[in-house]
């Protein structure tokens, strides 16, 4: 019981990583029009709730053991439930983190290198098809839902589950708009465009090709 209270409470630590992550969202995503800034709000409610419970109070364990009566134990092991409640335990939940993590990281690097693309283009007036575009059309997006997969796989909370099929609507619709808005911009060019780059996730046999723009 000692391992497991040690884990929560620390409402400073949640603050300073909610800010943390926050700040990596809004600062590569870069929110314009209102669709934008709610799906990058729906996002940081996401990354609130999703800490709020990892390092504040864990309300999944207590619902689930108090309305539901599952036997989780009471460690610090308890928030990787995918782990705990398949009974696989301490190591269960090391491949559970490192699984995630990897979903994670990859997430963000998209992200990033998203951006990177995105702000040479706008600045040159043009589509953006280097990089992770020249792989998939919405990079971003895709990095976000992975990023979001990752931390579902990592620390699943019954809030953060259910929030995570909303995100990729939002983020799908958002891309939809998007695309047609730069149909009307860039013509049969962006026409061609759509034609050979998948949406957001690569086509058979262009995965190395992905994970080789995001080692560059």
């Amino acid at each position: 019981m000692g391992s497991f209270g040690a884990h929560y409470g620390h409402w400073g630590l949640v603050a300073v990583v909610v800010v943390l992550v926050s700040w990596v969202l809004y600062r590569y995503v870069v929110p314009q029009r209102w669709r934008e800034w709610a799906g990058a709000g729906l996002v940081q409610a996401f990354i609130i709730a999703l800490y709020a419970e990892m390092y504040g109070f864990p309300l999944t364990i207590y619902v689930l053991t108090g309305f539901l009566g599952l036997d989780i134990p009471r460690t610090a092991y308890s928030g990787h439930l995918w782990a705990t409640l398949l009974g696989y335990g301490p190591t269960g939940a090391l491949i559970e983190m490192m699984l995630g993590g990897i979903f994670i990281l990859i997430g963000i690097v998209l992200v990033v290198r998203g951006w990177g693309a995105v702000y040479r283009a706008s600045r040159e007036g043009r589509i953006a098809q280097e990089g992770p575009y020249a792989v998939v059309r919405h990079p971003q997006y895709t990095g976000i839902m992975l990023a979001v997969f990752g931390q579902v796989v990592h620390w699943p909370t019954l809030i953060t589950v259910a929030m995570f099929p909303l995100i990729v609507l939002v983020y799908v619709r958002l891309a939809q708009r998007e695309e047609q808005d730069m149909v009307r911009r860039f013509g049969a060019a962006y026409e061609a465009y759509r034609n050979k780059v998948p949406m957001f996730l690569p086509g058979r046999g262009q995965w190395a090709r992905l994970f080789g723009e995001l080692r560059d």
